[in-house]
């Protein structure tokens, strides 16, 4: 059994929801958390790869885990010998991927996405990491991996198509068969995803015998509207139907209290691949609120029109993103700034004058105007003109994004803005849609989004650019 033996005491003061203050153990995880959270900081260095690989052409769906080994110049080889993967030292590489090639497509995909999660690790190189030989509190490694493969295959900014699906575990089974993805990468991805009052939580069964089993809460993913906290550690101790996943594929349905301090949940579950070396399945699953389902928050808001002139009432905060290049605004939405506001650009230049640096991508400047509206401006461009590769800088967009949130947040305005970084930075605005909303509408700020009934710039853009003999 992979995890801390049965009737193990996990010491540490508990939350009302039963939360062991202490719970991560392994050095490897604990290396890579720096003092924090490793859930969080797994995503954070996986979304890195993902985005520095996209800004360099990586595409898809399919999301190949070949080619962004590839990329992270990683070999790749098959080794029918392994039982399924892992991630050897090399002495002329630093490490190699080995795998079955007789697994099915699907499972060697996660297997490859799977390995290469452990190369986010600092000590990853120090020994040989394989799945089917885990020691002591290994089992750490292995969930914080897979939840990295989830990002991998389906990463930030695909399947937005899905957010309006219903977040049911039969229904996600016939999405995941449709789709081609891990059971996992899909479940991660749609409670990102969903406007449903629903949390996604992975659980390991400690107990392997007995008639009621109990089952440790591994992670708890939260969509946008979920507020009832149950953290990584918490023991479901009572009868629950997770038992009922004795196997892979199968599903278990009910209405359950695992606390007193807890409401009732409607619980729906699958059991999915094992901790290497387990007897029983993991179980993924979806809880949702017991009862009527209270009404959906609205999201980012798509619309036709000028971002220049924003709609609706109270403080309102206009974003865009400019380059690190120049201070100077000569196309784009930030030329219809000039032009509305033409003080606006003039503040901008004199900021940076003042200390080139600030130029720096994931700066932000702001200027506020008089009319309860700030102009704000976000540094996640590098440089302009013509590029084989985007210019948008996805990480350092998140950093501006998140100060933006900050602001709109402390002064109850809401946010306007075109389709930021998907025209001259040339941004996927699928990804970006999803930053926005991770970052400014997940904190309650409402976010409008703009955009032209036709190509083509404001019409008084459009004037001033005739007048200079000029095309948009």
């Amino acid at each position: 059994m992979i995890g801390p033996p049965e009737g193990t005491r996990i010491e540490g003061k508990a939350s009302q929801a039963g939360r062991p203050e202490q719970y991560w153990t392994n050095q490897s995880v604990l290396k890579l958390a720096g003092g924090g959270d490793p859930v969080e900081r797994i995503v954070q260095a996986a979304r890195k790869v993902i985005l520095d690989a996209v800004e360099a052409g990586w595409s898809g769906p399919p999301f190949d885990p070949f080619r962004l080994a590839s990329r992270m110049q990683i070999p790749v080889m098959p080794n029918d010998d392994v039982q399924d993967a892992r991630l050897v030292p090399s002495a002329s590489t630093g490490v190699r991927i080995e795998f079955n090639s007789g697994n099915p497509p699907a499972r060697i995909k996660f297997s490859v996405a799977h390995e290469l999660a452990h190369t986010l690790f600092p000590d990853h190189t120090e020994t040989l990491r394989m799945r089917g030989q885990p020691q002591g509190d290994d089992w750490q490694l292995e969930l914080l991996c897979n939840v990295a493969a989830a990002e991998f295959l389906m990463p930030i900014g695909t399947a937005l198509d899905l957010e309006n699906e219903s977040v049911e575990v039969d229904n996600l089974i016939r999405l995941r068969k449709r789709l081609e993805v891990s059971t996992e990468a899909l479940f991660l991805r749609m409670v990102k995803l969903t406007r449903e009052p629903c949390a996604v939580f992975a659980a390991a069964r400690l107990s392997q015998g007995g008639e009621t089993p109990t089952f440790r809460i591994d992670y708890m993913v939260p969509s946008r509207s979920w507020d009832v906290p149950i953290s990584k550690g918490f023991r479901v101790r009572e009868s629950t139907a997770l038992s009922d996943c004795t196997a892979v594929g199968f599903t278990s349905k009910g209405v359950e209290r695992w606390g007193p301090s807890l409401p009732e949940f409607v619980v729906e579950s699958v059991g999915i691949p094992p901790y290497p070396g387990d007897l029983y399945p993991r179980v993924i699953g979806v809880l949702r609120p017991k009862g009527e389902t209270p009404q959906k928050p609205q999201g980012l808001i798509e619309v036709r029109g000028d971002a220049t002139r924003p709609r609706g009432s109270g403080p309102k905060v206009i974003a865009h993103v400019v380059n690190d290049a120049t201070p100077n605004w000569g196309a784009g939405f930030s030329l219809g700034i000039k032009v509305r506001w033409p003080a606006v650009q003039e503040d901008f230049i004199r900021w940076v004058a003042e200390e080139r640096s600030r130029l720096a991508l994931g700066n932000t400047h702001l200027t506020e105007l008089p009319d309860g509206v700030t102009i704000y401006q976000m540094v996640a461009q590098h440089g302009y003109g013509p590029s084989p590769n985007p210019r948008i800088r996805y990480a350092h967009l998140k950093t501006c994004l998140n100060k933006l949130a900050e602001y709109a947040a402390e002064r109850s305005a809401s946010v306007h803005m075109p389709r930021i970084g998907t025209g001259h930075a040339g941004g996927q605005w699928s990804i970006v849609r999803e930053m926005i909303d991770e970052t400014i509408v997940r904190r309650g700020v409402l976010v409008t989004v703009y955009e032209l009934p036709e190509s083509g710039s404001p019409r008084y853009v459009q004037e001033v650019l005739n007048s200079r003999g000029a095309e948009p």
